[in-house]
């Protein structure tokens, strides 16, 4: 599997600025609650006001932003799909019309509308775009006069359009306090894509870069009919893989320290491939040694390769953001959630007491209870 380069990606959204942008023309297709078209437009980006042109530059720096893997995720176009007649030959001729067909144009939304759900207002943004790609020198530095190759591209943002909330509000004109007019607002988009995809700073006319505000509410089967494409494996899918992968391999060794230690680990090989530009993603090996390495037992990794293969297939990739939470630590039992800082999981241990399995937390002297500060240890009385 191709994971997209951030760098690549940071880029092309350099490009919608004022000082580089390489939008000619935008195309929008405003569509009701009812999937009727109510208003359209069609224009040369650089006739629009300069107000409106930065509100559209956020919303197109939007479409491309996120994780990748999660809210950036790379579709290859199936060998069929480029043939005449396919999916990835539809927007190559799209693209090619640079947004001045307009049977084409009403075709495009017409395949959106029918396939996207979405039970509201929203606003259907289709640009066309070239980039004359700088070349690079050996220390990275861009040279404009270096130039072999023209990046043609179109970038759709599909935004909601919600009504504003209703308040009160200070007319000027009149001096008076007095309800306030609400206004129909196109909001940050909740899908988008960008065909073809800029790879290795180049076109790649065999991919398009799709993009979910929220990775849970991927639009599948706006994904299968507009783009063609099998769909990957989500965020999510990818974590409760990986945890029935761990959970197979282990079986009754799956124990609090050997899962803590994974945690560990993974963040580690994290944080040390941070400044790479490609996101850091598992194979079948590396799944393997990171289980290894955090201590699982010769006796356990020999159910491994049948655990992987079958939960996730043979040459499944895994991206370790979406396997590893950065941001919390959480232990959870059916009637007590115990969440630690990531780094500081040491603070958590396991012991038998009493005969019983408990988790076990040190605590320092401040420890607050609904915001209430308590101690934390009341001396023991003296024996008489």
């Amino acid at each position: 599997m191709v994971f997209l380069n951030k760098k690549e990606i940071s880029e092309i959204k350099k490009q919608f600025t004022p000082e580089h942008c390489a939008i000619t023309r935008i195309c929008g297709c405003y569509v009701d609650g009812e999937k009727e078209k109510k208003t359209e437009i069609k224009e040369a980006f650089l006739s629009l006001p300069e107000e409106e042109m930065f509100k559209y530059f956020e919303i197109f720096r939007k479409t491309l932003s996120g994780t990748i893997g999660k809210n950036l995720i790379n579709l290859n176009f199936p060998l069929a799909q480029e043939a005449e007649g396919g999916t990835q030959e539809y927007l190559m001729r799209l693209r090619n019309s640079k947004l001045k067909d307009d049977e084409l144009l009403e075709d495009f939304y017409d395949k959106i509308i029918e396939h996207y759900f979405y039970g509201e207002n929203y606003y259907i943004i289709l640009i066309h775009g070239l980039y004359d790609i700088p070349g690079k020198s050996s220390d990275g530095a861009e040279m404009f006069d270096a130039s072999d190759e023209v990046y043609e591209f179109l970038l759709c943002s599909i935004c909601p359009v919600k009504l504003s909330k209703a308040g009160l509000c200070y007319n000027s004109k009149t001096n008076s306090i007095e309800d306030r007019i609400r206004d129909w607002i196109v909001q940050m988009p909740d899908q988008g894509f960008l065909f073809p995809v800029f790879n290795d700073r180049s076109t790649d006319l065999h991919s398009v870069l799709y993009y979910s505000k929220d990775p849970a509410l991927e639009q599948i089967d706006f994904m299968e009919h507009l783009f063609g494409c099998d769909s990957p494996m989500s965020a999510q899918g990818q974590q409760e893989t990986f945890n029935a992968i761990v959970e197979d391999t282990l079986g009754e060794d799956c124990d609090y320290e050997t899962v803590k230690n994974i945690h560990e680990r993974l963040n580690e090989w994290m944080e040390e491939r941070k400044d790479e530009p490609e996101p850091l993603a598992l194979d079948k090996t590396e799944v393997k040694c990171l289980l290894a390495e955090s201590g699982a037992s010769n006796e356990s990794l020999e159910t491994f390769d049948t655990a992987f293969e079958s939960t996730a297939g043979e040459k499944a990739s895994l991206l370790a953001s979406n396997l590893a939470n950065t941001r919390k630590f959480q232990i959870k039992t059916p009637d007590v959630v115990v969440q630690v800082n990531p780094d500081r999981a040491d603070l958590v241990e396991t012991r038998i007491i009493d005969g019983r399995p408990c988790l076990v937390i040190a605590v320092d002297d401040h420890v607050e209870v609904n915001g209430i500060n308590v101690h934390t240890m009341k001396p023991l009385p003296e024996a008489e």
